[in-house]
């Protein structure tokens, strides 16, 4: 009863703050803008807490490990640095099997899963558990980066922002990718690499509605987070430069190394995380403290492939860590980050993958410059290199690779060895591995994302093809709180009302639902208050109209009704049963030309088998031919 009562007073609050919003008396463009603004300057004050959080965990917990190291190897830095991973693992496994199971993993495929199926819906819950269970992680010494859970943290908001404005669908999809590119921008402070990450990796294409606004939260945010984080994050590399053109066939060299590297990065990831999903006598809250105890292992080692890592990535790029341990710890983090991840840990692999590429690309300097001494090669440049050319390798974002090292390192100097590298890393990852990370976790976790497809693939489809016909609905003599209690057992968006006779007289949302409970108006039936002018769709209508009317509308889905009878209630069709569709039309396009070929070669082959005629003998030939 006083979760109820809780929850009617926030429905009061979100209808209030929508008519706050309303009374402004704004064009719906403008109303957005002002939710952005909002929205920017909300997620660049998260991201800087969530790091402060991050700072705070470090210093108290994971500190005394490098503390017990400097004194040498001793029994308190053994015992240390087995145990806090593995409690830390423990800890944030049970949050994730009984809490928040949302905030496993780096956090980007969540956010493109809730843009493309969940019409950028993202719980708000999950921002506070990814939050903590990040924060935990990462001050424990599981080897993963804080920039993921960032972005996932701040679309959350940016959700949470949009719903509680009462913003529709559509403009909710709109407000996702902005607060993913205020999460990128206050992360890395590096506003113009927030905006091509949002198109390049969430969007996936160039939408220029949304440029704006992507524009304006990634400016925001990135200005809040260098007022408390003043400077570059990446301090004392802008000295470097080219300084012979014959670098940049080492810097190609460089990309193809990095370029198998990351692949090899990748591909070990997602083999070790299958396999901890398959173990099926483990626990799955077990599984992260078991990865825990590895990164303790490995940490015994190499202590430095701990955690984040910023401080000694941080002196790669200054060239001030020796050759071995470039070598051993790029080694090392690829093993920690790989068993931090695939055990179902809770952290992205942004900053592992930056790591991992310039401790490669400083061990290649290394070489460069013994190979030949009379030519002055600075290791810290190439480790600068190879830390866009690993995350172009893994992260498959190859012009946000570029501006997002040279916004961290304000270094343009070495622009062009950057982009010869990056290329060159993203050309062999692709043609090695062609699905890029995310889109390959997604795939583990049976989620096919469908980029948009031309409207002539759907035109041939129609709605009875695709509709659900288990439709969901409530009756007409239901009253707003009975509806409203059903809510909570049901998390369809929108209802269809019908009568005693099974006709449909209305249809009903949740948001509707909540306004009439915060307006007291908890008696009233649905067949009174439900909306009767209702968008609908027929059986025979072709998928590319339904499209347009879901677009121009704001809708996510219709209902079908019957030619005969419009209150024949016969199905309903969404967005998401249109992207199922288009998915299923894109596999059937893809298939490759290979399989074409086999099949006419088989087909050759049955013609070639076929038997022939007997050949004559000669004797025969010279019988048939004489002259008798």
């Amino acid at each position: 009863m006083q979760r109820a009562q809780l929850r009617r007073k926030w429905y009061r609050i979100e209808l209030r703050a929508t008519r706050f919003i309303d009374r402004l008396g704004l064009p719906e463009n403008q109303k957005l803008f002002l939710i952005t603004l909002i929205v920017g300057a909300v997620c660049g004050l998260v991201a800087v807490s969530f790091h402060l959080l991050i700072l705070a965990m470090e210093r108290n917990i994971i500190r005394h490990v490098f503390v017990a190291y400097e004194r040498g190897f001793n029994w308190k830095f053994a015992v240390l640095t087995l145990m806090i991973p593995t409690l830390g693992g423990l800890l944030v496994g049970l949050l994730l099997q009984y809490w928040v199971p949302e905030a496993r993993g780096s956090g980007i495929p969540q956010v493109k899963t809730a843009y493309f199926t969940n019409y950028g819906r993202l719980p708000f819950k999950s921002a506070i558990g990814k939050a903590i269970t990040s924060a935990i992680s990462l001050g424990t010494g599981a080897s993963i980066g804080r920039e993921g859970p960032t972005v996932q943290i701040c679309a959350a908001v940016s959700s949470f922002l949009g719903r509680f404005f009462g913003v529709s669908r559509r403009r909710l999809m709109e407000l996702l990718p902005v607060g993913s590119a205020a999460g990128v921008a206050a992360a890395f402070n590096t506003p113009i690499a927030a905006v091509t990450f949002a198109f390049e990796e969430i969007i996936g294409d160039l939408n220029q509605r949304m440029l704006g606004g992507i524009v304006i939260a990634a400016v925001i945010a990135s200005a809040i987070s260098r007022a408390f984080e003043p400077g570059h994050l990446y301090p004392g590399v802008t000295a470097y430069g080219l300084q012979h053109p014959a670098e940049l066939i080492f810097y190609l060299l460089l990309g193809a190394i990095i370029g198998g590297v990351s692949v090899f990065f990748s591909n070990t990831l997602l083999k070790l995380r299958l396999i901890f999903r398959q173990l099926r006598t483990i626990p799955m809250w077990l599984k992260p403290a078991i990865g825990g105890f590895a990164v303790g292992i490995v940490g015994l080692f190499a202590p430095q492939a701990m955690g984040g890592g910023y401080t000694t990535l941080t002196a790669a790029l200054q060239g001030r860590l020796p050759l071995l341990l470039m070598m051993t710890v790029a080694v090392a983090k690829i093993v920690t980050t790989v068993i931090s991840y695939g055990s179902g840990g809770s952290g992205g692999i942004f900053a592992p993958s930056l790591f991992i590429g310039a401790m490669v690309g400083g061990t290649l300097g290394y070489i460069v410059e013994a190979a030949i001494p009379g030519h002055p090669t600075a290791p810290g440049a190439f480790a600068l290199v190879g830390m866009g050319a690993s995350f172009c390798g893994v992260i498959r974002a190859p012009i946000t690779s570029v501006l997002i090292v040279f916004e961290m390192t304000q270094n343009y100097s070495l622009i062009l060895p950057l982009m010869i590298a990056n290329a060159t890393s993203y050309l062999v990852a692709q043609r090695l591995s062609p699905t890029p990370i995310y889109e390959a976790l997604l795939e583990q976790d049976g989620i096919r994302l469908a980029p948009a497809q031309p409207k002539v693939l759907l035109h041939k489809l129609i709605v009875s093809s695709v509709m659900t016909r288990d439709v969901v609905t409530l009756p007409a003599n239901l009253t707003v709180r009975e509806a409203v209690e059903y809510l909570n057992t049901n998390r369809h968006y929108g209802f269809p009302v019908i009568d005693g006779a099974r006709k449909m007289v209305g249809f009903i949302t949740r948001n509707d639902l909540r306004h009439h409970q915060a307006e007291n108006n908890e008696e009233q039936v649905l067949g009174e208050v439900a909306i009767k002018d209702v968008v609908t769709a027929y059986p025979d209508h072709p998928l590319d109209t339904v499209m347009l009317k879901l677009g121009e509308q704001e809708l996510s889905l219709l209902p079908v009704i019957s030619r005969k009878d419009p209150q024949q209630l016969l199905g309903i069709v969404s967005m998401r049963d249109i992207v199922r569709a288009q998915a299923r039309i894109a596999a059937r396009e893809k298939q490759p030309a290979r399989r074409r070929l086999r099949r006419k070669a088989a087909r050759k082959k049955a013609r070639t088998a076929a038997p022939k005629p007997p050949e004559q003998s000669e004797q025969a030939q010279e019988a048939t031919t004489a002259v008798p």
